[in-house]
């Protein structure tokens, strides 16, 4: 098989396993009525799903990121895709609130390994136009969550039906494992310009303000996924209709904004690309958010901009590190920024409680002005990719 068409037939798997990956990602919201219906959950049994979730995101990330470094990137993907195989066999062949937990630390967990792998892979495979296949690759995702809210929602009528999809999944990983075995999937070239001392421990001075990019960022986004409805139903009023409406137009924008805006990432570079988009994003989510019912199309429509921010992030995390540490550094970056997502989802709640929407939405906008001030300082000057210009 040619270079040409093995790099095609690898990237062909990798939209196959988005699908799927991000179908699963959405299957917790979607059956957690009928998970706390079947075992008799509390409110609290329910919350540590999302918790085993997050678990798995940390241990997952932060090990595998370094193990990725010692091995084949062909091998480590495929022990992923069999991890999360064997998570979806769990689902579909038993019915144990214990081993559901075990199951979307393992699913969750390796999706989220898979899913930055195959980011970092992607440019490798097509070295003219790394931006448009990335984002192109996220859209494929979008697609799997999108089409599995809308059909399975309406669907899902009981823990059989949860059992099904999960053998369809299962289908899918084992469809893009077979098509893997017939790819080479290339790896990192060592850069002639790394010095010694580079190839060594990571550069913490790096580390540091990708995390905290990174974790502003998560904020900025699981925010308005996790929030957006309850703060236009019970912050301001909103009918349920009206509220889950802009939810949807917000990531309806970050999939159409995938497709289109990702041959932009190309033509100006991804952190021309994240300084644009992201300074945009910022001003809409800014008056969006902080303007109440009226502005809340505005917040809605930021989706767009947002959509390559995510994907061109990951992607950017190889203009900072010798290509040997490319992984590994991505997989500490995003484990610790995960921290985050888990105490921003603990604190906020709380902040809520004990001060209301009306205070507390502002940690959202307060997180997205952090998010690209704290890249814009850090990224002038920096990079392989300014050091050409």
């Amino acid at each position: 098989m040619t270079k040409k068409w093995s790099s095609r037939l690898t990237f062909f798997a990798f939209v196959v396993l988005m699908v799927g990956l991000g179908s699963n990602d959405s299957l917790r919201g979607i059956f957690s009525t009928i998970f706390q219906e079947h075992f008799s959950l509390t409110t609290t049994q329910l919350g540590l799903i999302v918790t085993a979730s997050y678990i798995g995101n940390l241990v997952f990330l932060l090990v595998g990121g370094n193990l990725s470094t010692r091995f084949s990137k062909k091998r480590v993907l495929q022990v992923l895709i069999l991890i999360w195989m064997a998570a979806l066999a769990l689902f579909a062949f038993t019915s144990n609130y214990t081993v559901l937990l075990i199951g979307m630390a393992l699913a969750l967990g390796s999706s989220t390994l898979l899913n930055t792998t195959m980011n970092l892979i992607t440019p490798l495979l097509f070295a003219t136009a790394p931006g448009f296949f990335v984002n192109f690759l996220f859209f494929t995702q979008e697609i799997g969550t999108s089409g599995s809210q809308y059909i399975l929602g309406s669907h899902a009528d009981g823990f059989a039906f949860w059992q099904h999809t999960n053998l369809v999944l299962l289908i899918l990983g084992a469809v893009a494992f077979m098509l893997l075995l017939f790819c080479n999937v290339p790896e990192e070239a060592a850069d002639p310009a790394d010095t010694p001392a580079q190839k060594g421990g990571y550069d913490w001075r790096i580390i540091v303000p990708y995390v905290l990019v990174f974790g502003f960022y998560f904020i900025a986004e699981h925010g308005v996924m996790n929030w957006m409805v309850a703060y236009g139903v019970d912050g301001l009023g909103l009918p349920q209709a009206s509220a889950a409406k802009y939810l949807s137009v917000f990531f309806g924008g970050m999939m159409i904004g995938r497709l289109c805006l990702s041959p932009l990432v190309d033509k100006l570079g991804a952190l021309k690309s994240l300084a644009a988009f992201g300074g945009v994003s910022c001003v809409l989510y800014l008056i969006g958010s902080l303007g109440g019912a009226v502005t809340m199309p505005v917040w809605a429509i930021s989706g767009l901009s947002f959509s390559i921010l995510y994907p061109t992030l990951v992607m950017s995390i190889r203009l900072y590190f010798p290509a040997q540490q490319v992984s590994g550094a991505a997989g500490t970056i995003l484990s610790i920024a995960s921290l985050a997502d888990i105490l921003f989802n603990v604190g906020f709640g709380r902040l809520v409680d004990t001060l209301g929407y009306g205070v507390s939405i502002y940690v959202l906008p307060l997180a997205m002005a952090a998010f690209i001030i704290t890249f814009l300082a850090f990224s002038r000057g920096h990079g392989k990719e300014q050091q050409k210009n």
